[in-house]
């Protein structure tokens, strides 16, 4: 079968430039079949720790730690961008956007997973608790942590949890853009989000003790600088730029 479908795409290009956009295009559906199981599996698991029914991990970390927290409020910044991702899918076809949107959803849920399922080796919550605000674990007073972005969990009034994320306006605005201002849109909401990540990142990297923890945020911090200057350039090629 792959023969007779390299020989027909050998004889007539289009045919193999169909069978590559079938093939871009295809990640929506089964992305969103594994993500949708990732994000119930997580809400399974949040819910079973919820009454304390699951004993610590012997030599976890503390769940007031640097580790913890960053598990914690990485993925809830994770699953914000995996989200985004998916709107900006439905919202143009331009290939370079969809194509950045894909890495970025397959990337993310990747993390997502791995720090949801150290939480869960570790014994500890998914959620913080009580009236500890976001990105507490990154030390320094009040102020600093207000200049971080921390809230309390229930948000800012307009979903913003967090450094970098986007209110929930702001989602509504990007569903219904279309084309090029969604394109805009989505690059503009995703360079804030990336900004906020790589400092949380940073700080994980620095204050985090378990080495794999710390190598994942190191590669996040790599990775998503990288992205943030190809955001840029996408940017200025529609005729935009960062927001302020």
């Amino acid at each position: 079968m792959t023969d007779t479908a390299d020989a027909a795409e050998a004889a007539d290009p289009a045919v193999g430039a169909e069978r590559r956009k079938t093939a871009r295009v295809r990640w929506a559906a089964g992305a969103a079949v594994a993500l949708a199981l990732l994000f119930a599996g997580a809400a399974a698991v949040a819910s079973a720790r919820e009454d304390g029914s699951a004993p610590r991990a012997s030599g976890a970390p503390a769940p007031d730690s640097a580790d913890a927290g960053f598990a914690r409020d990485m993925a809830v910044h994770h699953q914000q961008a995996v989200e985004m991702s998916f709107i900006v899918r439905d919202r143009t076809k331009d290939e370079d956007v969809r194509r950045l949107a894909y890495d970025i959803a397959n990337t993310q849920a990747n993390q997502r997973g791995m720090l949801l399922g150290w939480l869960d080796l570790w014994g500890l919550p998914k959620v913080a608790g009580g009236d500890e605000p976001s990105m507490a674990w990154m030390g320094g007073s009040d102020g600093d942590q207000h200049a971080h972005g921390g809230h309390h969990p229930d948000g800012d009034g307009d979903g913003v949890l967090m450094a970098g994320m986007a209110s929930r306006s702001e989602l509504e605005r990007l569903a219904r853009l279309d084309g090029e201002e969604a394109e805009v849109f989505y690059l503009q909401l995703m360079t804030d989000h990336h900004k906020g990540g790589v400092a949380m990142a940073e700080a994980c990297a620095s204050r985090c003790t378990v080495p794999v923890e710390q190598r994942l945020a190191r590669g996040m911090v790599e990775g998503q600088q990288s992205e943030l200057g190809l955001m840029r350039d996408m940017l200025t090629e529609r005729g935009a730029k960062p927001r302020t």
